[in-house]
């Protein structure tokens, strides 16, 4: 027999850690190779670990909700034969006395009576993945973890202030609540001294709550994971960028005629269905180049131009839930490989199927209202971009038709583009001058172009 370390694989360039969200397979279980053996989370995918060799799953390096770095064996699998990655073998576990198997029972006790107090998913406030890690390492409950000063955005938590809690505590200027009594497994806490009188107890925060009202008749379901995170993200955007909009009219009237033409011979060569997402995103990423001001992220009192046009396209998944996964290096497709692209991501957004790369580094995202009937809207930017662009749907209206004979009425294919951008460094003459560059791309589509 040999061990063999099942490591969290590399998941992309910009993906460092994950985060464990579902054992799916236990200690004892055998495993096949390539056969997925847990659940991971990043901030925005997730996906599956699978193992690399056949074997029977020995131990569990990490629990679920734990945060794993990339490289950091998470399990140990029992093979036949040996690996060059196989470890020592296990020690033998000697028969420890009467008493000492007591007070072991007596730690495992308070150890799971403290981590109830550190279950922070019934918080108002929003702790990263690494903060929750870190106050469970620290014996920090959620009590203490609340009335810590948040010295990030919108007051939230960092990584750093926990860890200045934790250096403050041991050095005896905060004093770590003390377990002073055990009985019937319940904790009792008594803290030598008081939260600082800078942080808003939390018995006032809970009074300033709105109340809600419930009745017999009402369904009380927790938000999974991606809804919370969807959550923080929305809010934390408002509250950050100063949020405008421009709105524009466009005629496609062209685009829906030429792709009524092509598509069928479109699908035939190119194996790929021709929707009008493709046609979008290349008029938008043209319009980037043109206008770079929109290609930039915002990192404090620094704004970072963006080198490289990556495009975000949000897309609803089966459950309801919101996910951006990213075109690379969007101006440099044609429009086969942007509908290629498009397809691709978005087929296996639905399929769960997104690795975690796949969704990192977008500089402009674009989403699609008019998907859903809707005729314009005011989207969230997607952080720390500075701007989003819906999407309307495409309806047929009546509009004046100019002509060298005169005007007319007629009936045209038209769309809004609602255009949301950051006030704090993208003013009117830039928001709405790029989506105005967006719409006259749209207009003047080549009829007679190939694909």
């Amino acid at each position: 027999m040999a061990r063999f370390e099942l490591k969290l694989p590399k998941m992309g360039e910009s993906v460092a850690e994950a985060t464990i969200t579902n054992w799916l397979k236990e200690v004892g279980d055998k495993i096949e190779a390539d056969e997925a053996v847990l659940e991971i989370a990043t901030d925005k995918v997730d996906s599956e670990v699978p193992s690399e060799v056949s074997g029977i799953l020995v131990e569990q390096l990490f629990g679920k909700d734990d945060l794993v770095q990339v490289g950091q064996t998470i399990a140990i699998i029992e093979t036949e034969e040996g690996d060059a990655s196989v470890v020592a073998d296990k020690v033998e576990e000697v028969d420890a006395p009467a008493e000492a198997v007591e007070i072991e029972k007596t730690i495992e006790a308070v150890k799971e009576t403290v981590a109830t107090s550190q279950d922070f998913s019934g918080s108002d406030k929003f702790f990263s993945p690494l903060v929750k890690n870190i106050a469970k390492e620290e014996g920090i409950s959620l009590n203490e973890l609340e009335n810590i000063a948040g010295s990030g955005k919108d007051g939230r938590v960092t990584k750093e202030d926990v860890l200045k809690y934790v250096e403050d505590r041991k050095s005896g200027s905060v004093q770590a609540p003390q377990i002073v009594e055990v009985a019937s497994n319940v904790v009792t806490e008594t803290p030598k001294v008081e939260a600082p009188k800078a942080v808003e107890p939390v018995a006032q925060k809970s009074q300033q709550a709105v109340p809600v009202s419930v009745n017999g008749a009402d369904e009380i379901v927790e938000m999974d994971r991606m809804r919370k995170l969807i959550s923080g993200y929305m809010t934390a955007s408002v509250q950050t960028s100063a949020h405008v909009q421009s709105f524009i009219e466009v005629d496609v009237t062209n685009i829906v005629k030429w792709r009524d033409k092509v598509k069928t011979a479109f699908e035939k060569r190119e194996g790929e269905k021709l929707t009008f997402t493709p046609i979008m995103m290349e008029a938008v990423a043209k319009a980037l180049k043109d206008f770079p001001g929109m290609n930039i992220s915002v990192d404090g009192d620094y704004i970072i131009k963006k080198k490289n046009i990556n495009l975000g396209m949000a897309a609803a998944l089966p459950n309801g839930n919101l996910i951006v996964p990213v075109i690379k290096n969007a101006d440099q497709l044609n429009l086969v490989g942007m509908a290629k692209a498009v397809n691709d991501l978005g087929n296996r957004a639905k399929a769960g199927k997104l690795k975690p790369d796949d969704t990192q580094g977008g500089t402009y995202t674009v989403t699609n209202v008019g998907t859903f009937g809707s005729v314009f809207g005011t989207p969230i930017i997607n952080q720390p971009q500075v701007g989003i662009l819906a999407l309307g749907a495409i309806r047929k209206v009546p509009a004046v038709i100019e002509t060298p004979e005169g005007d007319f009425i007629g009936i045209r294919q038209k769309m809004f583009l609602s255009h949301s951008y950051d006030h704090r460094v993208v003013d009117g003459a830039l928001g709405g001058s790029f989506v105005k560059r967006v719409a006259e791309y749209l207009e003047a589509f080549d009829v007679d172009r190939d694909f």
